[in-house]
């Protein structure tokens, strides 16, 4: 089944007499209520963050501004560059890049450092060509920008809470690491052998999704295609192939990550102290 399903309803067919549209925009309808409330959830995050002292109080007020920002940006350039081939890549690209120096800035404390962007490459390439030399996902942009943005994403968060982690872990147990080399064990072997069993946690989220799809949560993807119109069946199989499509991507991203830690390619700035 062909991908293209994720794309928007043609606007002659869109209308508001159609049932499954109307259930759509009465889901969350775009008013000042809705804006209130965005805000009063807002405000809410950031006084819990501030007052339980989790040390990320103006980080998310600061994430939900940019956010809003952004997705009003995104919302008026995606319409446009759809239509262009190379305008959909440079997009993918822009999406690549920002993901590439958050996951860098995070990690190493450093904005950009070239290593930090490979696991996410690493991760998300081969499953986009995957999918678009199988023809699963057409060369269009309503298609191929949201199922990119889905994989760079997973990769994203996967290779930060690897990476944190495990240097995070070969700092606190430097003991540890050059007893396992006094031991005879070579620089690589050390390091993986204290950092490898933290960083596969990173992996843990997107197991847990997985295991407990349609059991704990209906997911985005499949909630999203129930209300554009399509079946039970073809809103199951996306969200299937999203949820092994993530699996796969943050499997590799981690594993070319540890292998970078491990060969000390990737460390942490002595100046980081986020």
């Amino acid at each position: 089944m062909a991908l293209s399903v994720l794309a928007f309803p043609a606007p002659s067919v869109v209308s508001m007499t159609h049932p499954t549209i109307t259930v759509a925009a009465s889901l969350l309808p775009v008013t000042p209520t809705l804006g209130v409330v965005i805000a009063v959830l807002l405000l809410a995050a950031f006084l819990v963050a501030a007052l339980a002292h989790l040390g990320h109080g103006r980080e998310v007020l600061v994430a939900g501004v940019r956010a809003a920002v952004q997705l009003l940006v995104v919302a008026l350039v995606i319409g446009q560059v759809v239509h262009h081939w190379w305008a959909t890549l440079l997009f993918v690209l822009v999406m690549y890049g920002v993901a590439a120096a958050t996951a860098s800035g995070r990690i190493t404390g450093v904005p950009w450092r070239p290593w930090a962007a490979v696991p996410l490459l690493a991760g998300t390439l081969p499953v986009l060509t995957l999918l678009m030399v199988t023809r699963l996902v057409p060369f269009d942009g309503l298609v191929l920008i949201p199922v990119a943005g889905i994989l760079i994403g997973g990769a994203m968060t996967a290779t930060v809470l690897a990476g944190r982690r495990a240097l995070e872990e070969l700092t606190v147990r430097r003991g540890e690491v050059e007893a396992a080399l006094s031991l005879g064990l070579m620089d690589r072997e050390a390091r993986l052998e204290i950092c490898r069993p933290v960083a596969a946690g990173a992996l843990i989220p997107a197991l847990d999704q997985t295991r407990t799809v349609g059991l704990v949560t209906l997911p985005g993807a499949f909630v999203g295609m129930l209300l554009g119109g399509a079946s039970p069946a073809a809103a199951g199989a996306v969200q299937l192939f999203v949820l092994i499509g993530l699996l796969a991507t943050e499997s590799i991203a981690i594993a070319v990550l540890l292998e970078l830690v491990g060969r000390g390619q990737i460390t942490r700035s002595a100046a980081n102290s986020r």
